[in-house]
Formats: structure tokens, C-alpha cells, sequence
């Protein structure tokens, strides 16, 4: 029986070209594979004919917008996972969603190598990588471009010559990877980091500069995930998209940042992530409200290394696997509504509401009503600082000996 390739067909110059190259290279079979992960663009049933065109002996396309979207964005949101503080983790939590169906096709299919578009420089070929192994330790991995010597070039004199159905005059600068949680590019004149970003870099977000009327919205929530927008009920994917339409129109979630990459390499990167961006604002809200103190502080924590497992490809990972426990956990009283109000590239939280909140109005306020007992403040207070204070009195007395 010939061998089968699985491959991550994007529908591109590069993997539309790798169909026929791997075959060529290894005289294996290819199966083409892809995953909708709310990336937008061309037709699935266009993109699955076109695999089939360029040489591909099956081609699949997986729906997983949905899934994509529960099972791996409101992971991402209760993480409030931003790499760095800035990144929203939109190419990272997007690799093992497609791992997952590339996995399945291989077993379905009687593959036994699953190829990648990943160059040797990126994060993102240890994230395929890493997940491949981990979900088919018995499959193994190529990447044409990094492993094949397929460079641009090449990839599109393949094309011309063999006559395939894809475009391969017209070079965009960037490289751009999408899905519904954000937009993430780099490449170009960006790769210069004294260059500011010109216009034509945006799809996801409008110029802040010159924003349309403020827009309020109240975004509901349960155990930590949305499930309403201004009282009307939504899935995780449509509580994404809308407010991707309604925080892009005012230009939320523009991200311009030189990025630790796993590699070793310090890269520039510039993202669009509005709907991410202000769910995640919201999100960090509400937790503000209604998670304990230390639970919160040491929440935080957590979430960073949640956030650094997740971006270095570790999403199915032990640790990775037992830090969502803890973060599901302290979700639980994540209920309730956060009002905010965008405009000019702003989310800002207005108003919180919550049954299950640890806000005591009786407590907090300095008015008429207040609850809270002013003299137990200072035995506090003595107890507080005792430890300073003993360690204090020592210092001194040594320094005075001379000591």
C-alpha cells in the first residue's frame, strides 16, 4: 500500500504546491486538510477542490469554528492569557484545534506522516510538532519548506510549470496568519522595528484616529465564559464575532510588540485581536469582583504560565492540563455583567453587576450605612507590621553597638 501524507492545506501558494512536492520527494500519497477556524476568505468546498486539483488524493474541510471557540478560546479567556501582557495568543491556541483534526484524518486515512507549511525559524512548527506527537506518538512530521527545501521561489516556478489553479503573480508583503480570535502579522517592512505600521497592515480593526460615536455594551457572563451581549443570548463564537464588529469599528486591539519567540529569536509582530482584547477586559473585570484576594493574586500566576505553555506549544501538556483545573475552579463566581464603553481604540468597563460578588457596599462606603468596624483597625495594624517592626528594633540596636 503507498504511503499516505496528511498535510495542513491552507489553500496558499506554499501548501497547494507542497501537494505535489512531498509527493515527489517521497512518493507518498497526499491527504489535504483543512480546518475553518473562523479565518474568513475563500469558500471551504473552493479550497477543498483546489487540494484536489494540485494532486491531493482525498481532501477534508473541518467546520471547527465552534469548537475552536469553546474549547480552546474561552480556555484563553479565563486565562485572560496575554503573552508578554500584550499578546491574546491568536496563532497559539489555533495550532492544536487543527493538530487535533490532522491527527483524526491520519488514523482515518492510514496516514503515517503529517506535513506542516512551518518554516525553521517560528513558533509555530514546534506547536504542530509537539501536539502531532503527543496526540499520534506513531506519526511522524515533515515540513517542505524547512525540511524539503521549498522556498518561495521554487514555489512558484513549481506552479507556473505545472500549471496550477492558484495565483502566483501578485506577492503580498506581509505573512498573515487569522482566525476568529485575532489577526497576527508580520514580515515586510515590519520586520524593521523602527518602522511604524501603515494602513494597509489593518483588516480586523478601523483607524482609532477617527472613531465613530462611542458604542456602550454589557457583556454577560457565566463561571467566566459570555454568554449574552446587551441582554441577547450568544454562543462563545457569536460573542466573539460581534464584538470583533463592535470594538474593530473603534479600532480595540491593536497590538504592536518585538516578541520573545521560542526559538530564541526576537521578533516584531504586529496583531489585531478586538473581540479578544475587550472580552478579555471585561473578563479581568468581573474577576476583580468576584474572586477572593489571594485566590485572584495567586490566579495571576497561574495564568502566566498557563499563557507561556500554551504560546510554547504545550497545550496538551500535563501541567498545562492540570493548571485549566485550577482556573476552572476559581470561575466559578465569575457571574454577572460588565458594561463597557468603546471608542478610539479604548475598551473601558463602566459598570459591574453580580449576585455572587464579594463587593459589600455596607463595607466599602465611607457614608451613612457603613458596616465595617473602624477599632479593630489598629490591633490590625500593630499585628500587620510586627515582624518589620521586631527586625527594625534589631537593626538598630546592632547598628548603635557598632555592630
Amino acid at each position: 500500500m503507498t504511503e499516505r501524507v496528511v498535510l495542513a492545506y491552507s489553500g496558499g501558494l506554499d501548501t497547494s504546491v507542497a501537494i505535489g512536492w512531498i509527493g515527489e520527494a517521497t512518493g507518498a500519497e497526499v491527504v489535504a486538510v483543512a480546518v475553518d477556524v473562523g479565518q474568513g476568505g475563500e469558500d471551504l468546498e473552493a479550497i477543498r477542490q483546489r487540494a484536489l486539483d494540485c494532486g491531493a488524493v482525498e481532501a477534508v474541510v473541518a467546520d471547527a469554528r465552534d469548537e475552536f471557540a469553546e474549547q480552546y478560546c474561552m480556555p484563553a479567556l479565563k486565562a485572560n492569557g496575554l503573552y508578554m501582557d500584550s499578546y491574546p495568543l491568536v496563532s497559539a491556541v489555533s495550532r492544536p484545534v487543527i493538530v487535533k483534526h490532522l491527527v483524526d484524518a491520519a488514523k482515518q486515512f492510514g496516514a503515517t506522516t503529517v506535513a506542516h507549511g512551518c518554516t525553521g525559524k517560528g513558533n509555530d512548527q514546534v506547536r504542530f510538532e509537539v501536539g502531532i506527537q503527543t496526540l499520534g506518538p506513531d506519526l511522524k512530521c515533515i515540513a517542505p519548506v524547512r525540511d524539503l527545501a521549498l522556498t518561495r521561489e521554487k514555489a512558484i516556478d513549481y506552479a507556473e510549470r505545472n500549471d496550477l489553479p492558484i495565483v502566483t503573480t501578485k506577492k503580498n508583503p506581509f505573512s498573515i496568519d487569522q482566525n476568529v480570535w485575532g489577526r497576527a502579522i508580520e514580515t515586510g517592512f515590519l520586520e524593521d522595528i523602527w518602522n511604524g505600521p501603515t494602513k494597509d497592515v489593518y483588516d480586523y480593526t478601523d483607524d482609532p484616529a477617527f472613531p465613530p460615536a462611542p458604542d456602550e455594551v454589557i457583556i454577560g457572563f457565566e463561571q467566566g465564559i459570555p454568554v449574552s451581549i446587551d441582554g441577547r443570548p450568544v454562543t462563545p463564537l457569536e460573542a466573539i464575532q460581534e464584538m470583533n464588529r463592535r470594538a474593530g469599528a473603534q479600532g480595540v486591539g491593536r497590538i504592536d510588540i518585538v516578541e520573545d519567540r521560542l526559538v530564541g529569536i526576537k521578533s516584531r509582530e504586529i496583531y489585531e485581536a478586538p473581540g479578544a482584547m475587550a472580552l478579555i477586559a471585561a473578563h479581568r473585570e468581573l474577576e476583580n469582583v468576584t474572586v477572593e484576594r489571594e485566590q485572584a493574586r495567586f490566579k495571576k500566576t497561574v495564568g502566566q504560565r498557563w499563557t507561556e505553555l500554551v504560546y510554547d506549544g504545550q497545550w496538551f501538556s500535563p501541567l498545562k492540563k492540570s493548571l485549566d483545573s485550577f482556573i476552572d475552579d476559581t470561575q466559578r463566581y465569575v457571574n454577572g455583567d460588565i458594561r463597557m464603553t468603546l471608542h478610539a481604540g479604548k475598551a473601558t468597563v463602566t459598570g459591574r453587576r453580580s449576585e455572587t460578588a464579594l463587593y459589600d457596599f455596607n463595607l466599602a462606603t465611607y457614608d451613612e450605612g457603613d458596616s465595617f468596624d473602624q477599632s479593630q483597625a489598629r490591633g490590625f495594624i500593630e499585628l500587620f507590621g510586627m515582624s518589620s517592626k521586631v527586625a527594625s528594633a534589631r537593626d538598630q540596636r546592632l547598628a548603635a553597638e557598632g555592630k
